[in-house]
């Protein structure tokens, strides 16, 4: 793809008619608009006015590139209009503006467009070029002007690609660039301390934060030999790495405008050096011995907030619904809506999970074949632990992928993203978890049944024990599932509904204990998990174990450690006190059908203290806990 399938004649504005900013922002807007590149003209202006408000688009000499990327857009496209008289547009250097470029990209824009958009944004620092535009007349003028700049840069593609020689004597700088939307400014402020640098006799290596990922990533090694960090930043980027480092923080605009002031600066020396987060009092070791596991985190994390809003919004309907069907039985309207709701958000937590995952390890490409190796994961009964490794698979499978294709032709480097990315990453991926994931998982299914139902009915508190222990193993997955479906298998059989008593006070325990544990320890959990802590005792109260998962996946052994040892208690005791619950589901709610429900109430509440104690006292306080996590 080239600048000139995305900056259309159809779109550019020779001359541009109006006097002031607003105006300006208002003419281009309705040029995108008329020509269908956005079908909602409202929001795409304030995405574009969201952007100036955090700092001006305006980069100084005469250019202004507003910009906004959100779901108004249908297509990639880039508005081209040159005003004769010049526009205040409240420009970095105080100058009126002449040439515009409104980029608009779409909220699920793909590597090829971003590349384009960045390639872009670099040729906006040729000054021949820009003198060129002011001169242009007509529409067919500025085409043949980009596709001949176009064509100049690509002869020196080559040379961005060649690292700095480890050994060279010339001074040596590193630099991270990053803008809000990470379109535009980003890659300009690259280019220009490129060649500022280059100007100067300096090295230096620069990494973005684009849109399109992390590229060119600063490694352990580069931050050690370089005099000092550039960073040109409009947005939050990872910093902990520079403690010790002398480091020049400024706005991206500054990388673009001011990059010879920088480069000097670092050279020098002339930059205080950087203490990193003051929460963070764990010895700093050497990035690349931490990199791999604060990655590790970085990309569960990204799975599981991505999937809290399916556990919460999901797991309250069905417990509202357990209650309606309670009232009103189980065909009544309110039940049957509320029930199908929030089951249908479940169905997508472990799709969401794993496909975030992989995301976050392979940007944009990572999302498909992760997503599908989640639903793989539950249709092949593997559980929340099947997701989890699914999306690392999914995510690594891609970054491969990736590695494999780049050395494609250049005119075949549109095919990567809308065909051999996607093709090759889910074949690859989905072969994994139909011969591997899903046969393993299979076979621990089968094994725990077996085990089940050997194990008998001479000791049921034993039995009791386990099973109520198994469904915090794994809290839906596999564990969990072949203890209840032993369970409901007796209790449609037989209708003995004891190992119903002791599967749904196990199931109950994990998310319980996590609530009360965030009401007593306040200290050892952050805000989002304490305001989690509600929303987990209701999906505890109505036999939702999922709603447990994301402090399980981000604090495993800690949070399931200590959910099995309470889940096995409260099991155990609901079999010693002859407990019985003639309900395949449904929690607090058919605690009246019970036999001894007082008692089965009390085991509940022993096994959540157990539980909530003891996950407290293993926690870290908050503060360090971040500390151990940071790089």
């Amino acid at each position: 793809m080239k600048i000139k399938d995305i900056m259309l004649k159809e779109l550019m504005i020779l001359p541009l008619e109006s006097g002031s900013k607003a105006e300006t922002i208002n003419e281009m807007t309705a040029r995108l608009y008329e020509q269908g590149i956005i079908d909602d003209l409202e929001l795409f202006r304030e995405g574009i006015l969201n952007r100036e408000s955090q700092a001006s688009t305006g980069i100084g000499e005469g250019i202004a590139m507003p910009h906004a990327k959100n779901t108004a857009v249908k297509r990639p496209a880039v508005v081209f209009a040159k005003s004769e008289t010049g526009v205040n547009y409240d420009s970095l250097d105080g100058q009126p503006a002449y040439l515009f470029f409104m980029i608009a990209a779409p909220d699920n824009a793909n590597d090829v467009h971003l590349q384009v958009l960045a390639s872009l944004s670099r040729l906006l620092l040729n000054p021949d070029l820009i003198a060129a535009l002011k001169q242009a007349t007509t529409a067919e003028e500025v085409e043949a002007l980009f596709e001949a700049a176009e064509r100049a840069k690509d002869a020196e593609e080559s040379a961005d690609t060649v690292e700095v020689v480890a050994n060279s004597e010339r001074p040596f700088v590193v630099a991270v660039t990053a803008c809000p939307t990470g379109i535009a400014h980003t890659y300009m402020a690259e280019d220009a301390l490129k060649k500022k640098a280059a100007e100067m006799g300096v090295d230096i290596k620069v990494e973005t934060n684009g849109s399109d990922g992390t590229k060119n990533r600063l490694t352990a090694a580069d931050i050690e030999r370089a005099s000092a960090v550039i960073a040109a930043v409009g947005k939050k980027v990872e910093m902990n790495r520079f403690k010790g480092k002398r480091v020049l923080e400024r706005p991206v605009a500054d990388g673009i405008n001011k990059a010879e002031e920088l480069i000097t600066k670092a050279v020098n020396q002339e930059a205080p050096i950087f203490h990193g987060d003051s929460n963070d009092t764990a010895v700093e070791e050497e990035y690349e011995k931490t990199s791999e596991f604060s990655s590790l985190y970085k990309d569960l994390m990204n799975g599981i907030s991505h999937m809290l809003p399916f556990v919460v919004g999901g797991g309250i309907l069905l417990a509202i619904s357990f209650l309606f069907e309670n009232w009103f039985g189980n065909e009544s309207a309110l039940f049957l809506s509320f029930n199908q709701t929030g089951a249908a958000a479940f169905q997508f937590l472990i799709p969401i999970l794993a496909g975030y995952i992989a995301y976050s390890i392979a940007d944009r490409p990572g999302l498909l074949p992760g997503m599908a190796g989640g639903f793989m994961a539950v249709q092949s009964n593997a559980g929340f632990l099947g997701g989890l490794i699914a999306g690392f698979l999914a995510g690594y499978v891609m970054n491969w992928v990736k590695r494999s294709f780049s050395t494609l032709p250049k005119a075949l480097a549109g095919l990567k993203t809308i065909l051999l990315f996607p093709v090759f990453g889910l074949l690859v991926t989905g072969l994994v978890m139909y011969y591997f994931v899903g046969p393993v998982f299979a076979t621990i299914n089968n094994a725990m049944l077996d085990f089940l139902a050997g194990l008998g009915t001479g000791n049921a508190v034993l039995l009791g024990a386990v099973l109520g222990g198994m469904m915090a193993i794994d809290m839906g997955g596999p564990f969990n599932k072949a203890a209840y479906a032993f369970s409901i298998g007796i209790f449609t059989d037989t209708g003995d509904g004891r190992w119903m008593a002791a599967v749904m006070a196990g199931g109950m325990i994990p998310p319980i204990a996590i609530a009360l544990a965030t009401f007593l320890f306040q200290n050892k959990f952050n805000e989002v998990e304490r305001q989690s802590g509600l929303s987990n005792l209701i999906m505890g109260l109505s036999f939702i174990t999922e709603g447990a998962i994301p402090f399980a996946a981000a604090d495993p052994l800690r949070v399931i450690g200590s959910s099995i040892v309470g889940s096995a208690i409260a099991g155990g005791l609901t079999q010693y006190w002859n407990t019985s619950i003639p309900a395949p589901h449904g929690g607090i709610f058919v605690i009246g059908l019970a036999d001894n429900a007082l008692l089965f109430l009390v085991a509940l509440a022993i096994g959540a203290a157990v539980s909530a104690v003891l996950l407290g006292i293993l926690r870290k306080p908050v503060a360090e806990e971040d500390a151990s996590l940071k790089v």
